[in-house]
């Protein structure tokens, strides 16, 4: 596994509320942990339940190995899971892409959330995104087209 690839998962892990994280690659696995230190604190009230959006949750970059497809408007960038679908990072941020705006390979276009983690998904592409094919929230299943980039 790539050095590069093991920074950024401790940097992940360090940035997160997470104390164990193992990745498997093949036959490549990495297990990262760090100690946590708990310290007892006097009983809270509880108010209401916290909102979706205040919770940490990791976020995990997905490269999709599924080819994409192109059409003559231009190519078509797909899905690599079932979850759902969100243009941002949270309700109140803005959306990664908006229609018109220049990526390229690699840059962050949405998060889809499968099994309560929110995967990065990147552009494989380089272009002007043309269309967005789906909406904020709605479920999505694999290999369904979500952008158009020319």
């Amino acid at each position: 596994m790539d050095i590069r690839k093991i920074r950024k998962l401790i940097e992940l892990l360090e940035n997160s509320s997470l104390t164990e994280m193992e990745i498997c690659e093949g036959e490549e696995s990495v297990k990262l942990s760090r100690q946590v230190q708990y310290t007892t604190a006097a009983p809270l009230q509880i108010q209401s339940p916290p909102a979706l959006a205040a919770t940490p949750t990791p976020v995990v970059e997905v490269k999709s190995d599924v080819v994409a497809s192109s059409n003559n408007d231009g190519n078509i960038q797909r899905s690599p899971m079932v979850g759902t679908f969100y243009a941002a990072s949270s309700p109140d941020a803005e959306p990664f892409t908006k229609v018109g705006q220049k990526v390229k390979v690699g840059d962050a276009l949405c998060v889809v959330e499968a099994m309560k983690m929110f995967n990065q998904i990147e552009s494989e592409f380089d272009g002007t995104v043309l269309k967005v094919l789906v909406e904020n929230g709605q479920p999505i299943e694999f290999d369904e087209p979500l952008y158009v980039i020319g």
